[in-house]
């Protein structure tokens, strides 16, 4: 029995294949990140509406022992408004 040659043939560069992300994957680091985040939102939720209650008995305060005048208090919503810009 006489032995064949085997001849391999010359191979094509292989084209690797891209996948698709599909998704953000989140880290440890990034959960950690988020949570702590969602955690503060909860904070302000909470406490906002406190301060702007205290703020706007404040002002009703200031108008009924007549310390300011509406006019007043426009003025100082608009300084701090210039301001956070």
């Amino acid at each position: 029995m006489s032995k064949k040659r085997i001849i391999r043939r010359k191979r094509m560069p292989s084209r690797r294949t891209v996948r698709s992300k599909k998704g953000a994957t989140t880290t440890r680091a990034d959960s950690g990140l988020s949570r702590r985040l969602q955690d503060l939102r909860e904070q302000i939720d909470i406490v906002l509406p406190e301060v702007t209650a205290r703020v706007a008995a404040l002002e009703h305060f200031l108008l009924e022992k007549r310390l300011c005048t509406n006019v007043d208090l426009r003025r100082a919503r608009e300084f701090v408004r210039l301001r956070e810009a």
